[in-house]
């Protein structure tokens, strides 16, 4: 069934941090808009319409999750407007079947999603390299076994 989500990758969204799920949202939002301007050319109104409707509704996810919160909140002030005028280029792009606001936004998410990907990257490097390595765990645990003699 085409609805159903792999093993594979309910796996990857079940054991992904916070910031790989935002890659993912933006992965997801990037093939979608790519997808949708592809079924535009080819006049399938239906997966053009379930494109944009599946991109429109990771922007808005990523809308609701945004946390005006933390610093000063300008950050998260400006992407709420950024989300929300992506939203309403993929509404306008639905409704007048132009492929214009497509790329538009597309333009808009590859940054962002490349942007996301650094971010991700630089935790990912700073928690490898502040993690014990396994050889460290294993010789500085006081139930190991191991012993070496020279």
């Amino acid at each position: 069934m085409r609805n159903q989500i792999s093993p594979y990758l309910e796996q990857t969204i079940a054991s992904a941090s916070p910031l790989e799920l935002i890659r993912l949202y933006y992965q997801t939002a990037i093939q979608a808009v790519r997808d949708a301007r592809a079924f535009l050319a080819q006049k399938n109104i239906k997966e053009r319409v379930r494109c944009i409707s599946l991109a429109h509704g990771v922007l808005a996810e990523l809308f609701r999750s945004l946390d005006k919160k933390t610093g000063d909140g300008k950050l998260a002030a400006d992407l709420a407007r950024l989300y929300a005028y992506m939203m309403r280029r993929l509404l306008d792009a639905n409704f007048r079947q132009a492929d214009e606001p497509l790329a538009e936004v597309l333009n808009l998410l590859l940054p962002l999603a490349e942007a996301w990907t650094a971010i991700a990257s630089q935790e990912a490097s700073a928690q490898a390299a502040s993690a014990p390595q396994s050889w460290q765990v294993l010789a500085e645990s006081e139930t190991s076994n191991y012993s070496a003699s020279f």
